[in-house]
């Protein structure tokens, strides 16, 4: 078992900078947590084993790191290319967020207790997101000082670790999956434009509204008759451009085989997966080609490791992926969605009487040709990473002792093909004697244009050798790893980027009741000053811990399994610079003038102004924590607090002053601070025929900007610093003007006469004007919170899960042309939130102000567009993130058929979401106008031999 516990710890933690025990397992030895969770990702069989990695998101017995972990299995058979998307709910101080639902253009962002953290790939750093769902056999993240002090310059933002699945000794296990099913988009802001008739109206009253006469730039009562009757769809075109360009579903598909095995000499996993997701855009049979956003993915992945000798050992890791995907060739997907959210019912028909694209000078794109009659392009990402190790224990010198010598390589292309076309449309202007239309053209029908071209390109190269010692004296243990290491990329046309130095760990613990745990870094990047072209630093980290539960005194106490306190503090670091910041660049400047222009003289100019100081962020991070289980590890409870310092970061100062004529640099001088709390609780049972479970995680998390060279304001609540960082600042509203009285009597605003039916600020310094001394943080205060719960049973040969994310806390802004009527100077789109604007009539309830087009001598958008807590809107939601119900065929009878194992289920993706009524509906994370969020729906098969 000692020497099983110490290689799997050692080939996942080692050189990752997870320090040893960050798989993130509690209670028994982590040996035998790992084993059991590997058992469990083979065979599929127990929901005991498999529902207890619930608990094992609390730190393990014998570490006093912050981590927190989920088994692949979980998140094998959710529905998406990108594994992140896969995460949001589960892992306590991550925080996901999906904008959209563009086929690999999700849009998603991750933070980890509000940092962007560094992503490993089974021991090392990768950018890749996208890889074969079914690869994983655990993500880990790595919050605190302890876990991440080995990254050095690269830790202050955390860790994500994925660990690819490897082979076991054993008999060969062949696993088939097979996943099909439909997407449907979820609401959003374009989802509910006006008809024409309704928008034609509005239109008009917002003119009145703007003072402009609407005989002149409006609707006529005619037009307005026509767009309600539909008499003359031509004349008066009444069109839903979402309903014509976007698909109500989709298919999503995916299919898997992979293998895994070996024996004392060789153990092997090889998988190969085909992702296929298609996009929401309608497609022409007249086409030859594809125009629709869909995309192919393929992966493969060969993990081997061989026994050489009883002392040597060695591994190859291969992975290939293949990402393909399609769009319109004119202004791509972004380009359609752009003209849906800007485009009115009302602008023109889809076709002439002809049969030619209508369109008129203000709105020359037709939407539906801009989808099927302007061409194609094709984008085809082509990514292969390898990697390669060399371990010999040393046993012979000292039980425990080992080496280990390891390379990758990563290569990554991605290249682009477009071959676009023009199209012509046409305005129907008039009759001609004969009584045919008579039609204005724009834009040609033009013929194919080609081209090809590289997108990006970038590889790295990365070698380490590390030194370790697990060994454990009686009452003793000691486990500790040394390793010097480098990793150099390479990122298209510029220059290397390099990171090199040396790390360790080393973590004691006394009777396995005592804990202390040392991590450091000394390491350095290629971008500071420097005389040896590096610039290195030293970072270092300590933790202690109490296991609790060991003492003699807690020995009879039956319903105690585990309490453990622990904490930890130390600094990391983060690279933020650029190449050759610190050196004073000069160019020829324009020539300068003496007399006449015969005294000309060339002159020299700085490019930029140098920093000779600038050297990475910093970070001091404490961690305390509380881990319990109770009642023989059913349930268990897990709470911490940190406080993270951030300093020495990367700013330009906002005193700095035109007056000098060059840009100021980056300097590091820039403050902040994160803090706040996480807490984990869950419980498991097992009954007799039936078990259950349920998980609950909560994030609790605060920033304050502590300092960034703030110009000296005038009022305190104008003041950034001591404010959350990333605030929004604007005006403070207090509703609308319902009259001229009310109007009368408040301050009035600065450069603008306010009518009835506008937005009233506050006047914060009491001046009787309202102008920029009257802005403030007007965006959320309080602590963002994360809210994530897992639950489900198993009955029989039924199992059902499911987990619900949610955000409260959290405010969005909502302006633009997906939100605001009449954009782009009068011309854009209006929605039914502009139902409820003021007027005369509605004051009592309005809950939108006076509409305005944007011109004329009373445009109301100078007042009511600019940035205020008006358009601030409560962001909170709870989300079925995903549900599954499955069913295990009997094994006595799926053996008769040659398998041992069969399992059928269906599951959903998004399927139902709960949020504020001020979003009008709109999905709580893509409530623009952007390519919606899908919801999928989907039915797999699971078979293994």
């Amino acid at each position: 078992m000692g020497k099983i516990k110490r290689d799997i710890l050692v080939l996942v933690c080692s050189a990752t900078a997870l320090v040893c025990g960050h798989a993130g397992f509690a209670g028994d030895s982590p040996g035998k947590r790992i084993q059991a969770a590997l058992k469990d990702s083979i065979q599929h069989d127990s929901l005991e084993l498999r529902k207890q990695q619930i608990y094992f998101q609390t730190p393990q017995a014998l570490s006093t790191a912050s981590t927190a972990f989920v088994s692949g299995q979980d998140i094998a058979s959710v529905p998406v290319v990108s594994y992140p998307m896969a995460l949001g709910g589960r892992l306590a101080g991550l925080n996901i967020i999906q904008s959209s639902g563009h086929p690999l253009s999700e849009g998603f962002s991750f933070s980890l207790r509000g940092q962007t953290p560094l992503i490993f790939i089974d021991g090392i750093p990768r950018s890749v997101t996208e890889i074969g769902m079914q690869e994983i056999e655990s993500i880990t993240v790595l919050k605190d000082a302890v876990a991440t002090a080995m990254l050095g310059i690269r830790g202050s933002g955390g860790a994500i670790a994925i660990t690819t699945k490897k082979g076991f000794t054993g008999k060969q296990q062949v696993n088939f999956n097979i996943q099909t099913g439909t997407s449907r988009s979820t609401d959003n802001l374009i989802s509910k434009p006006l008809d024409s008739y309704r928008y034609a109206q509005l239109y008009n009253e917002a003119l009145a509204n703007d003072g402009l006469p609407a005989g002149t730039y409006g609707f006529s009562s005619e037009a307005i008759s026509g767009f309600q009757s539909g008499s003359d769809p031509y004349k008066y075109p009444n069109v839903n451009w979402r309903d014509q360009v976007l698909k109500n579903s989709a298919t999503v598909a995916r299919y898997n085989i992979d293998t895994r095995g070996g024996n004392r000499f060789v153990k092997y996993f090889v998988s190969v997966e085909h992702f296929r997701q298609d996009g929401i855009l309608q497609t022409s049979d007249v086409n030859k080609y594809n125009t629709n956003s869909d995309l192919k993915g393929y992966f493969a992945r060969s993990n081997v490791d061989v026994q050489l000798t009883d002392a040597l050992s060695a591994g190859i890791y291969i992975q290939g992926r293949i990402l393909n995907t399609t769009s319109p060739g004119d202004e791509g997907t972004a380009g359609i969605f752009s003209s849906l959210v800007s485009t009115p019912s009302s602008a023109y028909p889809i076709y002439n009487p002809d049969g030619t694209y209508a369109g008129v000078p203000q709105f020359q794109n037709n939407i539906l040709a801009q989808n099927i009659s302007s061409g194609y392009s094709l984008n085809n990402t082509r990514t292969v990473l390898s990697d390669f190790y060399l371990k010999r224990t040393l046993d012979e010198l000292t039980k425990g002792l080992w080496i280990k010598a390891r390379a990758s390589f990563f290569s990554n292309l991605s290249e682009g093909i477009t071959r676009n076309k023009s199209f012509a449309v046409f305005e129907r202007t008039g009759t001609a004697s004969n009584g045919d239309p008579v039609y204005q053209q724009y834009k040609t029908n033009g013929v194919q244009a080609n081209a090809n071209g590289i997108n990006f390109q970038n590889r790295s190269d990365f070698q380490e050798l590390s030194l370790g010692y697990t060994r454990d004296f009686g009452i003793h243990g000691l486990d500790a790893v040394v390793l010097a290491n480098r990793d150099n990329l390479v990122n298209g046309s510029n220059l290397p980027y390099t990171i090199q130095g040396i790390s360790g760990h080393a973590a004691y613990n006394f009777n396995k009741k005592y804990l202390a745990e040392f991590s450091f870094a000394y390491n350095g990047a290629n971008r500071y000053p420097d005389d040896g072209g590096f610039k290195y630093g030293f970072f270092p980290a300590l933790g202690l811990g109490w296991n609790i539960s060991e003492e003699d005194f807690l020995s009879s106490v039956d319903w105690l399994s585990h309490l453990k306190l622990y904490g930890s503090y130390g600094k990391t670091g983060q690279d933020n610079g650029a190449y050759f910041q610190y050196q004073q660049v000069y160019n020829a400047s324009p020539s300068a003038y003496f007399g006449s222009s015969a005294g000309a003289a060339a002159t020299v100019g700085e490019s930029y102004l140098a920093n000779p100081d600038i050297t990475w962020e910093k970070a001091k991070k404490l961690n305390v924590g509380i881990d319990a289980a109770f009642l023989k590890n059913q349930l268990g409870f897990g709470i911490e607090y940190y406080a993270n310092r951030f300093y020495d970061l990367s700013i330009v100062r906002g005193t700095n002053s035109g007056l000098l004529g060059i840009s100021y640099p980056n300097e590091n001088i820039g403050r902040e601070r994160n803090s706040g709390w996480e807490t984990q609780l869950s419980w498991q049972q097992n009954l007799k025929k039936i078990g259950y479970f349920i998980a609950f995680n909560a994030s609790f998390q605060r920033s304050k900007l502590l300092y960034n060279a703030e110009a000296s304001q005038r009022y305190d609540w104008m003041q950034r610093t001591g404010q959350p960082v990333g605030i929004q600042f604007g005006y403070v509203a207090e509703g609308l003007f319902q009259n001229q009285d009310e109007i009368n009597s408040h301050a009035s605003i600065e450069g603008y006469r306010a009518q009835p039916g506008d937005i009233r600020y506050r006047d914060l310094n009491e001046d009787g004007v309202i102008n920029q001394y009257d802005q403030t943080a007007i965006g959320q205060k309080k602590p963002a919170v994360l809210l994530g719960t897992t639950l489900g049973f198993k009955a029989g040969s039924f199992d059902f899960s499911t987990l619900l994310q949610g955000r409260a806390n959290r405010k969005i802004y909502l302006s633009g042309n997906s939100y605001w009527e009449f954009q782009n100077s009068g011309s854009g789109q209006a929605f039914e939130n502009q139902l409820n604007r003021w007027t005369p009539e509605t004051a009592a309830t309005a809950s939108y102000p006076r509409l305005s087009t944007g011109m004329g001598p009373r445009d109301g958008s100078v007042n009511n567009w600019v940035t205020s807590s008006y358009w601030l809107r409560d962001g909170n939601y709870l989300r079925v993130k995903t549900i599954e119900l499955g069913y295990k065929i009997p094994s006595v009878y799926s053996k008769k058929v040659g398998l041992n194992m069969a399992r059928l289920y269906v599951n959903a993706l998004n399927p139902f979401t709960i949020s504020s009524g001020d979003l009008n509906g709109a999905d709580p994370e893509n409530f623009s106008g952007s390519y919606p969020i899908q919801k999928v729906f989907n039915i797999g098969v699971n078979v293994q031999l």
